[in-house]
């Protein structure tokens, strides 16, 4: 008999498709975590565009690297859109938490782990988080769905790569150029009233630019970005892939 036939092979696709004891009995695997937001996105983009990004991010990551991707974590720190409805934010102490709990959950069993992170909000709390972890022994990391220029919120980046990965997500007759100073200019007063405070559309940046095709080469500029962080493998103490 080949000796082939009982080597443990890792699992690789959906983890939420896979069961207990295909995992048991695969060589431990790596996952992919999308970390996304519920948040508004102007009057144009749906609610759970951040989630949707990293997911989408995750996925191709996942297909390219034959990791295994968990379903995504869709509520984040986004207490600057409180203001808007549908926002729902936990807050960075509570998302803290979790990642932590579910690096210590998934490293009983995962070899490593990385979280996709598709909203600049989450970033406090998996620096926190990440960093405990990798105190803490575990191989875990984060990876920020980054792409060059991009702006800040619900404009040109955002809605490009929905227009590519969710196309019948877009309200396209409702896009309107929101405040497209840079951000570094708004976030005085964001700091004090939020994203309302600086734009009443709740955009920032200007979507009415935005095609499937520029989404196209956003998007795999965020997969490569991904791949190559995770492929050279150095976490900084804060637990980011540079």
């Amino acid at each position: 008999m080949n000796s082939s036939y009982h080597r443990r092979v890792p699992v690789h696709g959906e983890l939420g498709d896979s069961t207990s004891s295909q995992l048991s009995i695969s060589a431990s695997p790596s996952i992919l975590i999308p970390l996304g937001a519920t948040e508004q996105h102007g009057p144009h983009l749906p609610l759970d565009t951040d989630t949707r990004v990293a997911t989408a991010v995750a996925r191709a990551v996942g297909e390219r690297l034959r990791w295994l991707v968990a379903p995504a974590i869709a509520y984040g720190a986004s207490g600057e859109h409180q203001s808007f409805d549908g926002t729902i934010s936990i807050g960075v102490d509570a998302l803290t938490t979790l990642l932590v709990e579910y690096g210590r959950s998934a490293s009983c069993w995962a070899q490593r782990l990385v979280f996709v992170n598709g909203h600049g909000g989450n970033v406090g709390a998996l620096n926190a988080a990440i960093g405990r972890l990798r105190a803490e022994g575990r191989d875990a990391g984060w990876s920020p769905c980054a792409s060059a220029g991009a702006d800040a919120h619900a404009g040109h980046t955002e809605t490009s790569v929905l227009l590519y990965i969710s196309p019948d997500a877009v309200r396209t007759d409702r896009m309107l150029a929101g405040n497209e100073a840079p951000l570094r200019e708004l976030l005085p007063s964001m700091r004090l009233g939020g994203v309302a405070a600086v734009s009443r559309t709740g955009v920032l940046g200007d979507p009415t630019t935005a095609t499937a095709a520029e989404g196209r080469r956003i998007f795999s500029e965020m997969v490569d970005d991904c791949v190559r962080r995770i492929d050279r493998w150095l976490p900084g103490v804060d637990g980011m892939l540079t």
